[in-house]
C-alpha cells in the first residue's frame, strides 16, 4: 500500500484548487516559460501573480530558475502523479460502489418490471393534477395606520 505525506498532498492540492494556477500549469505544459509570459494572461500585478507562483513552487508543481534578468518557470509533474495515485485508491472505491449500484437495479428491473404511464382515460381524470397556477389574485385590503 502506498504511503502519502498529508501535508504534501495537502499543498498539492491547495495549489490546484485555484483557477489561476492550473492555468498556470496549463501553460507550462508547452515548455518553459518566462514570469512574464506566463503573468501576461492574467488580468492582476506581477505581485499578485508572483504569490501563485509561489504557492506552486512550494507545493513542487513548478521549478523556478534565474538566467540573468529573466526568471523562467518549468513544469514539475511528480507531485501530481502522487495525488493522482492517492485519487485512484478512492476511483476503485466508487467504482465498486457504482457497480453494485448497477447489479441492484438490474435485479430491481428483473423482479420489477417499469411500465410506462398508461394513456389517460375518457372519464376526464388522468390521475396526474395540475400544477398550481402562478398568477397572483386580487390586492388585498391596505392596512390603514
Amino acid at each position: 500500500m502506498v504511503k502519502f505525506n498529508d501535508d504534501i498532498l495537502d499543498g498539492i492540492f491547495s495549489a490546484l484548487a485555484d483557477s489561476t494556477r492550473r492555468r498556470v500549469l496549463a501553460d507550462l505544459e508547452q515548455g518553459s516559460a518566462s514570469v512574464s509570459a506566463l503573468a501576461q494572461p492574467h488580468a492582476m500585478s506581477l505581485p499578485a501573480f508572483m504569490k501563485h507562483l509561489r504557492v506552486l513552487e512550494d507545493a513542487g508543481l513548478i521549478a523556478r530558475a534565474k538566467d540573468g534578468r529573466v526568471v523562467s518557470c518549468t513544469l514539475s509533474p511528480e507531485p501530481m502523479r502522487a495525488a493522482s495515485d492517492w485519487l485512484a485508491r478512492y476511483e476503485k472505491f466508487w467504482n465498486g460502489q457504482l457497480d453494485s449500484l448497477a447489479r441492484y437495479l438490474y435485479h430491481q428491473e428483473e423482479i420489477d418490471p417499469w411500465q410506462p404511464d398508461s394513456p389517460p382515460s375518457s372519464s376526464g381524470s388522468s390521475g396526474a393534477s395540475t400544477p398550481p397556477s402562478n398568477a397572483s389574485g386580487e390586492p388585498g385590503r391596505n392596512r390603514k395606520r
